[in-house]
């Protein structure tokens, strides 16, 4: 027969007895899932955390004053509840990211957790149960309503205080590039091939305007989020819930945090699929293809040096290779890239489980919870990163306005004034020769060095409109 270590206690839930640390606040139902779910190690992020706490916290306020709970007991769940959202019990939230889909046992074990706080701050023991998980702390809720709006709060709060800050950020280092890089004119390219004459700084100005549409998106994707489940209950139809209950924790929420948070009107939608997550994670797919094709830009424009395009010099922040010496490797563009990656992969994984809402509720939350919020993050930290050690850093070389000369494509400016064909065959005997296009057409055509100056100035060329077309008669 098993012995029970003194250092543990007797918490009893709907299946029994179940021992449980006796330092630990949390209770049976988290020691069972405990067992239940040795798979990863993966944990809720913080920002979950905090915002599962500031949802109960709020619950209780709002229950005290629909008459629902005693006041004293509301007080001692609130600053317990407060506590979780302040990350002061963090260590009390083992559980792992793969358990039950819908994220009962992550909501059994922050009722737990705050219960036997608030227990304690009443002046009773751990255990004792004068506030009681379910009777007490889920009073109004349902895991199947709290999870997908602790999901839609955590990722609100991440958006505001991590990514949009980090794409700010971004977003000014390139445009600074841009205004440095204005005068600098080079090749442009497509299909990697020579093409008409660019601006480097109209390349940033794409670069910044991508991280601005990526912000103007995230803006889409808070609408959405800002419409939570909560005052859904089990299933949606919000029995066992005071019908202002949801309504009145959004406001107070609104209040206590500074984002806009409203019910739903579509509760059945709500918690039998995760659209909004789903949504938002494409939105953060997005950025990551627009961010990997920008570091990817810049990490082509840095090649060499002497073998590659030259164009760019990126900043030497470690050495490249343990058998080459001083070869400098375009790194934090390179991470970047991984990191990117990683986002779309999670994304992958986030519109897997949005398929998974069978009937009237979804069950892959605490994955897509995880998959989201470390998408966020990851983009912040990347983002920030790659402005502060690459972005800021970037110096132009003289080789793109060195090759514009040479560039075949000044041709098409030709095209307008000599008809299409010729100018094609100008631009063909000038591969072929290696001369340039200016000393072909000036040799081939009626054209006078001045008025070519004028036609096939690749500063010019690099604004709209159409020059050195004849006048009608």
């Amino acid at each position: 027969m098993k012995t029970r270590d003194a250092n543990t206690r007797i918490e009893r839930d709907s299946l029994g007895p179940m021992e449980v640390p006796g330092e630990a606040y949390y209770g049976a139902s988290t020691a069972r899932a405990i067992q239940n779910f040795p798979i990863s190690g993966l944990r809720f992020p913080r920002p979950f955390i905090r915002a599962l706490g500031l949802i109960k916290r709020v619950a209780a306020e709002v229950n005290a004053d629909l008459g629902l709970l005693d006041r004293t007991l509301a007080a001692a769940i609130a600053q317990a509840a407060q506590e979780v959202a302040d990350g002061a019990l963090d260590a009390e939230f083992p559980l792992d990211i793969y358990q039950t889909g819908s994220g009962t046992s992550t909501n059994m074990n922050a009722n737990e957790v705050i219960a036997n706080r608030a227990a304690e701050v009443l002046g009773a023991a751990r255990g004792a149960k004068i506030v009681h998980p379910n009777d007490h702390v889920n009073i109004c809720q349902s895991s199947n309503d709290v999870i997908p709006t602790a999901v839609h709060l955590s990722a609100l709060l991440v958006l505001r205080d991590e990514l949009r800050p980090a794409l700010d950020e971004l977003e000014q280092a390139l445009r600074e590039k841009a205004r440095a890089f204005h005068d600098i004119v080079k090749t442009g390219r497509t299909h990697l091939m020579d093409a008409t004459p660019v601006r480097l700084g109209q390349e940033f100005d794409g670069y910044a305007d991508q991280v601005a549409g990526a912000r103007r998106r995230i803006g889409y994707a808070e609408a959405e989020l800002a419409e939570v489940a909560l005052g859904g209950t089990a299933v949606g139809s919000g029995v066992n819930a005071h019908p202002e209950f949801a309504s009145r924790v959004c406001a107070r929420l609104t209040e206590l945090t500074g984002i806009s948070l409203r019910e739903t009107a579509a509760h059945f939608q709500a918690q039998a699929c995760l659209d909004a997550v789903t949504f938002t994670s494409g939105v953060l797919r997005t950025f990551a293809t627009a961010l990997t094709k920008v570091a990817n830009d810049i990490r082509w424009m840095g090649s060499g040096p002497r073998a590659g395009l030259a164009e760019l010099q990126l900043p030497a922040v470690q050495p490249g290779s343990s058998i080459m010496p001083g070869k400098v490797n375009p790194v934090i563009a390179e991470s970047v890239i991984q990191a990117c990656a990683q986002v779309i992969g999670n994304d992958v994984v986030v519109a897997l489980g949005n398929e998974w809402g069978a009937f009237e509720l979804n069950t892959m939350m605490p994955v897509m919870a995880h998959n989201l919020l470390g998408s966020i993050s990851l983009l912040a930290a990347v983002s920030r990163n790659f402005a502060q050690q690459c972005a800021a850093g970037l110096q132009a070389t003289e080789r793109g306005p060195e090759l514009v000369e040479r560039g075949l494509m000044l041709a098409t400016a030709l095209a307008p004034v000599i008809g299409y064909d010729a100018a094609a065959e100008i631009a063909k005997e000038a591969a072929r020769t290696g001369k340039t296009v200016r000393e072909i057409a000036l040799a081939r055509t009626g054209l006078t060095a001045e008025q070519l100056q004028t036609i096939l100035d690749p500063a010019a060329m690099t604004e709209p409109g159409v020059r050195g077309i004849p006048g009608g008669g």
